[in-house]
């Protein structure tokens, strides 16, 4: 994997944006793959098009990407507000690419984040255009990803260095039983493995879940018994792989893929 990206495709363009898009698109045509069934080369979709950018041929997976140079802040500039919200509900909405590239064009980090990992309370609607503005009233949108749990951003290059295929179609296969769960049950798991991620614990007890019980009713007012939904949905990720009874109350994150 080359991770230096082909300025000489820039040659011509003086808007930074342009000459940003041009590169890491070309980049990820040229050296990426599909995370989900391993396929050599993905595809573009035709220009314009409102949420995606590629396409896996063979088992249809759609990409869109996200691109900055330096580190990405907690949340990501989007496109329209209702496309987006649209695309979430039907089910239909991209995975995304995030990469970021430093000063020398060189790519440092570059993640796919599964799209059964964004909910609409992930998008964040910002205001309407100006009435002066060429686009007056339009509402864009916002990304945040600091909501999303670490089990879902499979990164394929980290640090600079990339990461074996391998770990990569497993790290992303392993979480596809989120998209068969109900909208209900996703959210708890959801959820839940962000707050196992707040902990910052490599293990942890029952105990430090349940301090989430208070934040966790607030989004599920309908469920009157918070605690035992916990202990199902850690059951769930147990099972899954995700995390380890260790007795006693006691539970060990495991298969966090290539974090």
């Amino acid at each position: 994997m080359n991770l230096h990206l082909n300025t000489k495709l820039a040659e011509g363009y003086s808007s930074n944006s342009q000459i940003a898009r041009i590169l890491t698109e070309n980049w990820v045509l040229e050296n990426s793959y599909c995370p989900c069934c391993g396929e050599v080369h993905l595809h573009e979709f035709e220009n314009n098009r409102p949420v995606a950018d590629f396409y896996c041929q063979v088992c249809l997976e759609e990409y869109e990407l996200k691109s900055k140079n330096g580190k990405f802040p907690t949340t990501i500039n989007d496109g329209a507000y209702s496309t987006m919200i649209g695309r979430i509900n039907s089910e239909q909405n991209p995975n995304f690419f995030f990469l970021t590239y430093s000063k020398k064009w060189s790519v440092e980090n570059f993640l796919v984040i599964p799209k059964h990992f964004f909910t609409t309370e992930k998008i964040i609607k910002r205001n309407p255009l100006s009435e002066t503005a060429r686009r007056a009233g339009w509402v864009g949108c916002f990304i945040d990803i600091s909501a999303i749990a670490e089990a879902g951003k499979v990164f394929l290059v980290k640090d600079s260095i990339p990461v074996d295929k391998k770990i990569v179609e497993d790290s992303y296969k392993k979480t596809l039983f989120l998209r068969r769960e109900k909208s209900e049950i996703k959210g708890w798991l959801l959820d839940l493995l962000l707050c196992i991620d707040l902990l910052k614990k490599e293990t942890f007890t029952l105990g430090d879940i349940y301090r989430f019980e208070d934040q966790l009713r607030l989004k599920h007012p309908d469920n009157n018994f918070i605690k035992d939904k916990i202990r199902q949905q850690l059951q769930v990720l147990r099972d899954r792989g995700f995390i380890e009874f260790i007795g006693r109350g006691k539970y060990k994150k495991v298969g966090y893929g290539n974090h």
